[in-house]
């Protein structure tokens, strides 16, 4: 895909290209162009032909910088193998384990206590219990 887009920012500077040698034919600069009136014409021709080399100056920039690993020439995503690697419910286990190892008290869940107000208790951001 990448080649592709490279490919197609290449065809605009060929096109003016081709122009520009149309214009110059085959005198050059000396006798042709400046002769038979065609000098800004040709000017505004290799104007437009920079401006169009700035995308394609971008797009090499970035063939060359980007950096290359493991998952892109298997054509997965980065964060598809970020999110299989990490399993919640094994590090909740861990930090209770941890905690119990430490001999903090686990707090009841039962036992909670809620603000005094309709007595409802607030629903809560995270996992349900039970």
């Amino acid at each position: 895909m990448r080649m592709f887009k490279l490919v197609l920012s290449l065809l605009p500077l060929v096109y003016v290209g081709g122009l520009l040698f149309y214009f110059t034919g085959f005198n050059g600069w000396n006798d042709g162009v400046l002769a038979s009136g065609l000098g800004p014409t040709v000017l505004g021709l290799a104007a437009v032909g920079l401006l169009l080399c700035i995308p394609l100056i971008f797009r090499l920039l970035k063939l060359a910088i980007t950096p290359r690993g493991p998952s892109e020439s298997k054509g997965g995503d980065l964060e598809e193998a970020a999110e299989s690697s990490f399993d919640a419910d094994a590090a909740l286990a861990r930090y209770l384990a941890r905690k119990a190892a430490a001999g903090e008290p686990m707090p009841d869940p039962s036992q909670a206590s809620f603000p005094q107000g309709d007595g409802q208790p607030r629903p809560v951001f995270g996992r349900k219990i039970g």
